[in-house]
């Protein structure tokens, strides 16, 4: 079988480059690699996450895997069968999904979403508009153990009513730090609790951001975003038993386990309404940071 050919858009983020090591690397061993796609061009341009500089590093890299590297967007998409926007910047995200949602082409969306509220509304009224499928998120939730421990509650027959998610909060070079990296912590409590947020309460203690989420059947999920390790993972916990976990492994492996299975026709791994529910938890976290008040999680 001939094997898909994808085109990166964007090369601010490392993610360009480490997730086209698993399909295109010559010298990756059998067992790390993504079978059944390859990268045909990536396009580049600057953001405030990279210069000029640091792209050349980045083009070097990818041209010595036999990966075309271009300023030309219609030049990139020339000759794909799926789109990966792997933008760092997320005020981006919007721009560059009006200019390949009506291609026909299945998307992923690195995280986040979007940068702001109202361009992750546009981006999932545009998805509807063009039927375009997509799905969007942080590799986070998609690590195998996150999953596992809310699946054994679930097995028991025991509802989750408590989780935990603990994360990285790097510091973005513009716009919103929660949203751009706290996105991998939040997602990571969806995957556990599900939809369903309403309310969040969160404060900024300076060596963390420390959320507290409130769902509509008075579950409860806390997500703790910090700045000082750089380690992942949490707990569930029903009324009788709690199941603990930790991120430590391939996780890009795994994200591109699931993008393949999803360019190859597969259902999304994670609903973009549960995306942008995401989106929506972090901008009521950073606007219950400015006012010092619960606040409420905006519906699509």
């Amino acid at each position: 079988m001939e094997k898909i050919k994808i085109a990166f858009i964007g090369l601010d983020t490392s993610h360009s480059v480490e997730l086209s090591r698993l399909m295109c690397s010559p010298d990756l061993p059998a067992e790390q690699k993504i079978d059944g796609m390859t990268v045909t061009a990536c396009m580049r341009f600057e953001t405030p996450f990279q210069n000029k500089e640091g792209l050349d590093k980045r083009q070097a890299q990818l041209e010595a895997w036999g990966i075309k590297v271009t300023e030309d967007f219609d030049e990139a998409i020339a000759d794909c069968d799926a789109i990966q926007l792997e933008i760092n910047d997320p005020a981006y995200h919007l721009e560059f999904f009006q200019r390949v949602a009506a291609l026909g082409k299945p998307v992923f969306l690195d995280k986040p979403l979007a940068g702001t509220l109202e361009d992750g509304r546009e981006i999932m009224r545009l998805a509807r508009k063009h039927n375009t499928r997509v799905f969007s998120g942080s590799s986070l939730p998609l690590f195998p153990a996150v999953g596992a421990a809310a699946d054994k509650l679930a097995k028991l027959g025991e509802p989750v009513l408590f989780g935990h998610t603990f994360g990285a909060l790097g510091k973005a070079a513009a716009g919103d730090s929660l949203i751009w990296y706290g996105v991998h912590s939040f997602e990571m409590l969806q995957r556990i609790m599900g939809c369903g947020a309403e309310r969040v309460f969160a404060v900024d203690n300076g060596q963390s951001v420390v959320s507290t989420i409130e769902y509509s059947d008075d579950r409860r999920g806390v997500i703790e975003s910090t700045r000082t390790s750089w380690r992942y993972g949490g707990r569930v916990q029903s009324a009788k038993n709690v199941e603990f976990f930790l991120v430590d492994g391939p996780l890009y492996y795994y994200l591109m386990k699931e993008i393949r299975a999803f360019f190859q026709g597969g259902p999304a791994p994670i609903s973009m309404e549960q995306t942008f529910e995401g989106l929506a938890m972090m901008v009521a976290a950073s606007k219950s940071i400015a006012s010092g008040k619960t606040v409420e999680v905006e519906k699509l």
